[in-house]
């Protein structure tokens, strides 16, 4: 009677354990992991530059290619509490002088968000007056 008591308590116990891990309203943490890449970060990489600026713009890589020194490799990591983990990388490639010549994964390289929101310099910036049909160009 007693081990029977005890089965089913231990029973009771390993179940309220179990079902602990994964009952509803249960908060879970988000969790991040590797190097934190934003598209603003590419959008800075240019051909040609120095190990020393990718790094002073990247950071340290965390995973290192031990059999090509010259291809670093960015990858990030998020699992927000109850949804499906999203990931990202990046692998950028040097030349034997140690410059920046090619990149892939999942970013490319475009406009960054404070051209966007700046204008090309190269483009005349257009200044429209509200309340008369005059459009002054200016260069910058």
């Amino acid at each position: 009677m007693q081990k029977k008591h005890f089965l089913r308590s231990l029973s009771l116990a390993a179940f309220v354990t179990l079902a602990g891990c994964s009952v509803p309203g249960v908060y879970k943490v988000d969790i991040q992991q590797g190097n934190v890449i934003t598209q603003d970060m590419i959008n800075q990489l240019r051909p040609g530059m120095t190990e020393q600026q990718v790094r002073f713009i990247m950071g340290t890589s965390l995973i290192s290619d031990t059999f090509n020194p010259r291809r670093w490799d960015y990858l990030y990591s998020m699992e927000p509490g109850r949804q499906e983990r999203r990931q990202e990388r990046i692998s950028l490639i040097f030349n034997e002088q140690g410059l920046l010549t090619g990149l892939q994964g999942d970013f490319m390289p475009g406009i960054s968000r404070d051209q966007a929101i700046l204008g090309s310099p190269d483009e005349p910036e257009v200044t429209a007056y509200p309340d008369t049909d005059i459009n002054v160009e200016e260069e910058l």
